[in-house]
Formats: C-alpha cells, sequence, structure tokens
C-alpha cells in the first residue's frame, strides 16, 4: 500500500486516477481549485480528501502526482518539491503503472470517452478490469488482467504509454495551441503507434486513419466494404441502433446498442475488434453491449417541460455533427436546438468557419460566451465572429437563457466543454 497525493485531482483523468488507486487499497488525497465540479461526485464517495491548493497536509512518504494542466512553476508543484517528494506527471506516472496489465488504449480525436466507456462496460463482465475513462470514472479490480484506459494525444502525452492494444478512433486537426496542422497530428499517432505492442485496431473510414505508415499489425473497421470488420444494415430500433456485423465478408451476428448515431456503430465496431483480438467470447460482448447506456456528459438527456435536453461534451465540429445527427435519429420530426459555448480561442479560430456549417445542422442556434482555459485566457476571435457566420444565429447569457422556455416539443443540446451546463441548470430551474 502506498500514500498518494495529486495536484489537480479534480481533472477528469486525475479523478479517475484516485479512484482505481483508491480502488486498490492505496491511501489517496488531493488538491484543487475550490470550485464543485461534477469530477469530485465519485471523490466524494469513496471520502477521499480533497483539499484547497496550498493547504493539504504533505508527509515525507507520499508519491505526488501532478495534472499536465499545472506546470513546473504552480505553487503547489513547487512547495512539494521544496519538501523533497517525489513528483510524478499523470502520463508518466501512468505508462509506469499500466506495464502490470494488458492495457487496451483508446485513442483518437473524437470518441475516445464513449468508446472507453462502452469497451470497459463490455469486457468487464468477462475479466476483471481496472479502467480510466476521461468522464472522470475510474476503477480499480484486485488480480485485474486488463487495463482499458483513454489516451490522449494532446501534446503528445500519449507516447509515455506502451499498451498491448490501442484502438485509434479517428484522427482530425484539434488542439491548434499545439498541433500545427493534420498532419502533425497524423505523424503524432504514427509515433504512438510504434509504441504499441500488440495490434493497433482502427477505423478504417477514417482519411487520415488510413494514410498512417506503421510496421504495426492493423485491424480496420467500418462501413465501407474494404475493411475487413464492418457494420451493414444499420436500423433505428425500440431504444437504440440496430445493425449486422461482418467479419472478413462472413457475418457474425445482429447486435443492438441503447444510443443513437452512426458514430456509436463505429464505437461499437472498436469493441468487437478488440474482443476478436483477444479471442473472447462475442455472445457474452453482444449481450453486454445491449445494455450500455453511456457515459457521462455524452448525450446525457434529461426530460423538461415538454422538451428533451441532451447535455453534451461536444466542442469540436466533427464531434457537434455527431452529436446533431444523433439527435434527429433518435427525435425524428422534433426541432433540434443548439446551445453550444466554444471552447478556447485558439480552436475557434483555427476552425471557425468548420464550426458555422456543424451547427447549421441544427433548427435554430444559440451561442454563449467563449470559454477559454488555464494556458489560454485570451484571443483575437470573438462569439460574434462565429454568430455573423451563421443565419439567424442568437446570443445568450445566463440571464436570457430564459428565452428557451417558450419552445415544446423540441430537443435542447447543450454542447461544450467549458461550464456549458451552468445555462441548462438555470433553464431548468424555471
Amino acid at each position: 500500500m502506498s500514500s498518494y497525493h495529486l495536484i489537480g485531482i479534480k481533472g477528469s483523468g486525475m479523478s479517475a486516477l484516485a479512484q482505481v488507486l483508491h480502488d486498490l487499497g492505496h491511501v489517496i488525497q488531493g488538491e484543487d481549485i475550490d470550485t464543485v465540479i461534477f469530477t469530485q461526485t465519485p471523490l466524494e464517495a469513496r471520502n477521499i480528501p480533497m483539499y484547497s491548493f496550498g493547504s493539504a497536509p504533505l508527509s515525507t512518504e507520499m508519491i505526488v502526482i501532478a495534472s499536465n494542466a499545472y506546470g513546473d512553476d504552480h505553487p503547489s508543484v513547487v512547495r512539494c518539491k521544496s519538501l523533497g517528494l517525489p513528483i510524478h506527471r499523470y502520463h508518466h506516472f501512468l505508462g509506469e503503472w499500466m506495464k502490470n496489465y494488458t492495457s487496451i488504449a483508446i485513442t483518437g480525436s473524437h470518441g475516445k470517452t464513449t468508446t472507453t466507456g462502452m469497451m470497459v462496460h463490455a469486457l468487464r463482465s468477462i475479466e476483471a478490469t481496472c479502467s480510466l475513462i476521461g468522464d472522470a470514472t475510474g476503477r480499480g479490480e484486485a488480480d485485474a488482467r486488463f487495463f482499458i484506459f483513454e489516451s490522449c494525444e494532446y501534446k503528445r502525452h500519449f507516447l509515455a504509454y506502451r499498451p498491448e492494444i490501442a484502438v485509434i478512433t479517428n484522427i482530425d486537426f484539434d488542439h491548434p495551441d499545439y498541433f500545427s496542422d493534420v498532419d502533425d497530428v497524423r505523424h503524432a499517432f504514427e509515433e504512438m503507434a510504434a509504441y504499441v505492442g500488440n495490434q493497433l485496431v482502427v477505423c478504417g473510414d477514417d482519411v487520415q486513419v488510413r494514410l498512417l505508415r506503421t510496421g504495426n499489425k492493423m485491424l480496420y473497421y467500418g462501413f465501407a466494404e474494404h475493411n475487413e470488420l464492418r457494420a451493414a444494415g444499420l436500423a433505428i430500433v425500440s431504444g437504440g441502433v440496430a445493425f449486422d456485423v461482418y467479419w472478413r465478408d462472413a457475418k457474425l451476428d445482429r447486435f443492438t446498442i441503447p444510443v443513437y448515431g452512426r458514430h456509436n456503430v463505429l464505437n461499437a465496431l472498436a469493441v468487437i475488434g478488440v474482443s476478436l483480438v483477444l479471442g473472447l467470447d462475442l455472445n457474452e460482448i453482444k449481450r453486454q453491449m445491449a445494455t450500455f447506456t453511456g457515459v457521462k456528459r455524452r448525450f446525457t438527456e434529461t426530460e423538461w417541460k415538454s422538451n428533451v435536453v441532451i447535455d453534451d461534451y461536444a466542442h469540436h465540429p466533427s464531434e457537434i455533427r455527431a452529436t446533431l445527427e444523433a439527435a434527429r435519429s433518435k427525435y425524428p420530426g422534433r426541432r433540434i436546438v443548439s446551445v453550444f459555448q466554444p471552447h478556447t480561442f485558439s480552436r475557434l479560430e483555427r476552425l471557425l468557419d468548420d464550426f458555422a456549417h456543424s451547427l447549421r445542422d441544427a433548427d435554430d442556434v444559440f451561442l454563449c460566451q467563449i470559454f477559454g482555459s488555464a494556458r489560454e485566457r485570451a484571443g483575437s476571435v470573438s462569439i460574434e465572429h462565429l454568430r455573423e457566420r451563421i443565419p439567424n444565429a442568437q446570443l445568450i447569457s445566463e440571464n436570457t437563457v430564459n428565452s428557451l422556455g417558450t419552445y415544446e416539443d423540441a430537443v435542447l443540446v447543450f454542447m461544450g466543454a467549458g461550464d456549458i451546463q451552468k445555462y441548462q441548470q438555470r433553464l431548468v430551474r424555471l
């Protein structure tokens, strides 16, 4: 048993890691901002102590894990260094820790969290599994064989990992504060692929994925016929989507998932592909996937008056398209209203026109002020630049969100990676 202190414990990955280590019997505490965040709920459920930055009690036997969101000059990091405590960055600690397991990394520009959640839900029924999901859900199990985790490409942090199997859901241009263009992103994934021990399971429908150059074995999945694992015959059924799965042109079975959108069928294919690589019981995988209800802040639905309110983490044009497509497929004939909060100035500036085009898939569009980040608090772009590119788009604030109360039988889709939830919470209190 070890004693761990986590700097930035409320971060989604850090919170999940704290839960894993706690479940395995270690002593955990952490420090962070005082603002209440949904990521702290599972920490509170485990009675893990959380302190304000700078106020945590420290002892010489503690191992410190620092979030990548805070640099070496952060006062809490400086304080731990001054006490001589060993400090490990989140990704470096995780890279060493996972060596004790058959590790399965889920990476890609979009869809990581849902695919990781679906993978964990399916495989845990067959083998004891430790898991770390990007919605701040972590779980440790004694004698686990598998470790399934969300692997982030930002700043090439995923190069610290050596997974046995890696899923690549897609490759897209994102994080423009770090990557220069989509080629730079693809090259990062090529570097990552070189560190995979056994097999890559990748979306063969994605153009950039098809351009990957790697000597590792690759299992391609998707809808196109050139994929060795593919889905066909999609149909909206009661409570979800049904589809046939073909493996090397032989039909395996018809699967059903209780979530919507073509992107979720691709996520399911990734799970099936990993199961084939591991030689798992597909009948059990099929049963488990039929009960997957999603992950936090990914198409999370509540009813409000006569409307459906959806909370979703979508913060990139590709994710917005996928979320709105899923909303239309589940609620055909109903008015789709998007309420979007851009996250980071650099992302909005570099992808401005693409954001505008993706949001036009909604019937009505409302825009919130840009949510910055700890590393980027201002920029040369404003929400007005986006509004003027979308016909009839309107600006909305916490004080005016009650204007959405005039909708009836509509689907209100709140999207963003910042604090978009405060707008939703203000509305549903009406």
